[in-house]
């Protein structure tokens, strides 16, 4: 595995963050169980979990997966989530960070995977947060062919996907990229909050 540069995707998904309106952080995502400001703080736990994962840092992290709950954003969010997500593809540059085993949420996996997927949750929930926002989401190429790589390897097995990703969505073979990383992570890509 080739190390990838997650800059594009935390810049990207850190003008989302920094765009958000208080009056949105109550709107539904494309995740059932979270709201906008929910999401928000899972995209802050995740940031700070997979910058630990690269720097094989655990002093202050536990092995619970990232939190989704509004209640503990903060005042700062809005400046610390971008922050956090400068942090996190500055220590995903280092090499180190793409070899031996790494824990991230509680399990314990290869660096290079770690990687894909700290980029894997940078994109799809940069997806939900823009969609949940009426925000328009971008993504390079290079990053979209990388995470349907990995998304794609689990298929229809639902117990593969267990915990990582809902039922596939059918999108038509001839769809965007996008469209279909999004329906491999069992995300409608016509989903809208109204």
């Amino acid at each position: 595995m080739t190390a990838v540069d997650l800059e594009p995707a935390t810049r990207r998904m850190a003008a989302l963050v920094g765009a958000v309106l208080d009056s949105v952080l109550d709107r539904p995502t494309p995740c059932p169980a979270y709201a906008v400001g929910d999401l928000l703080d899972h995209i802050g736990g995740l940031t700070f979990a997979f910058t630990a994962a690269a720097r094989k840092d655990f002093a202050d992290l536990g092995d619970q997966a990232p939190s989704a709950d509004a209640s503990r954003l903060g005042d700062d969010w809005r400046t610390r989530i971008p922050r956090d997500l400068s942090t996190l593809a500055e220590a995903w540059r280092d090499p180190a960070a793409w070899t031996g085993m790494t824990r991230a949420g509680g399990v314990e996996l290869p660096g290079e995977i770690a990687g894909v997927v700290a980029l894997d949750e940078l994109v799809i929930h940069g997806w939900d947060l823009a969609r949940s926002t009426g925000q328009p989401y971008e993504c390079d190429a290079d990053v979209l062919e990388v995470v349907h790589g990995f998304v794609a390897q689990f298929g229809d097995d639902e117990a593969a996907r267990q915990g990582l990703f809902g039922p596939v969505v059918s999108v038509p073979a001839g769809a965007p990229l996008l469209d279909r990383v999004v329906g491999l992570t069992g995300r409608d890509p016509a989903w809208s909050p109204a």
